[in-house]
């Protein structure tokens, strides 16, 4: 991936397994990266926990009950599908059935998933640390869940 993300458009995402820097996309889901931008500037991700990581799958975060039954006091998103694929890194929006009840959890892919290609939103890619997404410890939900520590925007 050739593409450059200014500080504007990162997240940087501080682990309990390391740092992670996400390239943010506006240009394939504007309303999820604003709402991203603004919990994350907002300290609504620091402490959750990575509440449900699939090996081969991906790793889900964003709920502040630590269980994937919640979401931010803001209202849910109407969905942004786009063309962008499913792959290794890419950061897309968890939801309910209804396509458009995105909130805060997110996921990241720890591999292709074509079967999610055009149902979810994707909004970012990680660009530095997927080493340390690939540490997060695995479950369903997760006995001991890894968590992000902090999220923001910025390089």
């Amino acid at each position: 991936m050739n593409q450059q993300f200014d500080a504007e458009n990162t997240l940087l995402l501080k682990t309990s397994k390391g740092d992670v820097k996400i390239g943010l996309r506006p240009d394939l889901a504007p309303n999820h990266v604003q709402r991203l931008k603004e919990l994350a500037n907002e300290g609504f991700y620091d402490g959750i926990v990575f509440h449900r990581v699939i090996e081969g799958f991906m790793a889900q975060a964003g709920c502040p009950h630590g269980v994937g039954t919640g979401g931010s006091d803001k209202p849910d998103l109407a969905a942004e599908f786009n063309d962008e694929k499913h792959v290794r890194g890419t950061c897309s929006m968890a939801r309910a059935a209804s396509p458009d009840s995105a909130n805060s959890q997110f996921f990241i892919c720890f591999d292709d998933a074509p079967f999610l290609n055009r149902q979810y939103t994707v909004w970012g890619q990680v660009i530095e640390g997927m080493e340390n997404i690939d540490k997060l410890e695995r479950g369903e939900p997760v006995a001991n869940p890894d968590k992000i520590i902090s999220m923001r925007v910025g390089a």
